[in-house]
């Protein structure tokens, strides 16, 4: 691929890019959010016109104006967003975009239709999940399981031949990935490609080979991985040196409990007890689905609490909903920013004020649109946001930008008490270093922070002492100074 531009208006969303991406290789692809990757999917895709490009499979020129075209030349691909339906069982999910097996012509094979999807969860050695239940009642990571065993259905036409990742890991586990990983080798040995889209470079040193690097649209480097440092893909990355990306801790402590979990028992999880004081930040650990978010949702109100003590601020809290904790100065960043946390067609300051209307409001209830593009301007500049205009819908930002937005929202209220579900999944690297330069400075002014991520070495780096939990129980409480990831990895295994 070769020549490839794409501008909207005035915006260059590429620039002159080339790629170059073997047979039986696995090349990743770098940048920044917003350097130009999604569209450049999206073009392999069929699904955005370039402006110019030349494409050529196996030597030859090929045409590509639709997602029909990309499909009959063996393109696959799995996007980082879940797009599922839902309502829709496992083996329809798989088979979605592929025409199902038929019985005389007319009616569903719905036997012969579940058998292809087992194959496809067998080929990933997925034996907890069946085909037949519905989708909905998936984990997050299981769900992209499904996604990607959705990828590996092979119609009597081309079987696949490039198979895009976009973000694959994000929401999967140690475990999960390292099935996901030797599918790639699968993949690799049958002559299949393999661009790989991740920001976990300890992802790309481990399974790519080549990598190519986009900055501002354009095309920074290609090159073999053996023949760069994590360093050196970073700075070409960024376009700036960064020697530690966990910056660290800027002041002490404080004294006082901010949070006291005594005893705590929810419908969801039980044996909640910790505390955690002014400007500690709190970790949350657990290998998959053993309550980690769950206790972000007791702290919330989210769920009953049927036994035990919540205490803020030395006080009894009698929590029942997000709306009563966000009153007591509890903000919220949760898991999924698209579905649990952005209105992705409304602008950013709606989405950025909308929990703060009330102190916006003039004579009668009435916003003033000034008030709410004045606190929207500060919020942004606090996190580092980058966007067009504060008028443009959040949808068309890239997915660090979208997190910021709601980590902006989340401290327009000043609160006492931060509660992150994962707050660095889907996005890159620049955007991670901001976020964690904006943990510690929330830490630094006194805000108490909890939080859960699937990154061992973000919560070793961030945080101050970490909870284990195991099958949604609370097991015990670690200190972060002197341990390692791999030293966390086997608390959790224990």
């Amino acid at each position: 691929l070769s020549n490839l531009s794409k501008s909207y208006g005035n915006n260059k969303a590429l620039c002159d890019v080339c790629l170059r991406i073997n047979a039986g290789e696995v090349h990743a692809l770098m940048g920044e959010n917003g350097a130009g990757k999604s569209t450049l999917i999206k073009v392999i895709a069929g699904l955005v016109a370039p402006d110019t490009m030349d494409l050529l499979v196996d030597g030859t020129p090929v045409s590509l104006s639709s997602p029909a075209d990309a499909k009959n030349l063996g393109f696959r691909f799995i996007h980082q967003e879940l797009n599922i339906v839902p309502q829709l069982s496992v083996a329809e999910n798989i088979l979605l975009g592929h025409p199902y097996p038929r019985r005389f012509s007319t009616l569903i094979d719905w036997k012969k239709l579940e058998r292809r999807a087992q194959a496809a969860l067998d080929q990933l050695n997925i034996t907890h999940i069946s085909a037949n239940q519905k989708i909905s009642q998936l984990s997050t990571g299981d769900q992209m399981l499904i996604k990607i065993a959705s990828t590996l259905v092979s119609d009597d036409a081309l079987p696949g031949r490039l198979y895009i990742m976009d973000e694959p890991t994000a929401a999967l586990t140690a475990m999960e990935a390292d099935k996901l990983f030797n599918v790639i080798e699968q993949l690799k040995d049958e002559g299949a490609a393999i661009l790989y889209v991740s920001h976990r470079l300890d992802e790309v040193m481990r399974i790519c080979e080549r990598i190519t690097i986009l900055r501002d649209a354009k095309h920074i480097l290609s090159e073999q991985i053996s023949n760069l440092s994590t360093q050196q893909i970073i700075q070409h990355m960024t376009g700036r040196e960064v020697k530690n990306p966990y910056p660290s801790r800027k002041s002490e402590i404080g004294k006082n409990n901010r949070i006291q979990c005594k005893d705590l028992t929810t419908t969801k999880v039980s044996n909640l007890n910790f505390s955690v004081k002014e400007g500690e930040i709190l970790g949350i650990a657990g290998l998959a689905n053993m309550g980690q978010s769950q206790v972000l949702q007791a702290l919330l109100g989210l769920d009953k609490t049927t036994s035990g003590v919540l205490l803020l601020n030395e006080k009894s809290a009698l929590l029942k909903s997000p709306s009563d904790a966000w009153k007591s100065k509890l903000a919220y960043v949760p898991r999924e920013r698209r579905s649990q946390a952005l209105m992705l067609n409304r602008s950013i300051f709606h989405n950025i004020t909308l929990p703060h209307l009330k102190k916006l409001c003039w004579y009668f209830g009435i916003v003033k649109p000034g008030h709410e593009k004045d606190l929207t301007q500060k919020l942004a500049q606090k996190v580092r946001l980058k966007a067009a205009h504060l008028s443009q819908p959040v949808y068309q930002l890239s997915g660090g930008n979208q997190q910021k937005s709601v980590f902006a929202r989340a401290i327009g209220a000043e609160p006492e008490l931060l509660l992150l579900d994962e707050p660095t999944r889907g996005v890159d690297i620049g955007a991670k270093f901001d976020i964690y330069a904006l943990i510690r400075d929330l830490s630094a002014a006194g805000t108490s922070i909890v939080l859960t991520s699937s990154d061992l070495p973000e919560l070793v780096a961030l945080c101050d002492s970490i909870v284990i939990m195991k099958n949604h129980s609370q097991q015990k409480i670690v200190p972060a100074n002197g341990i390692t990831a791999t030293k966390l990895l086997q608390e959790l295994y224990e």
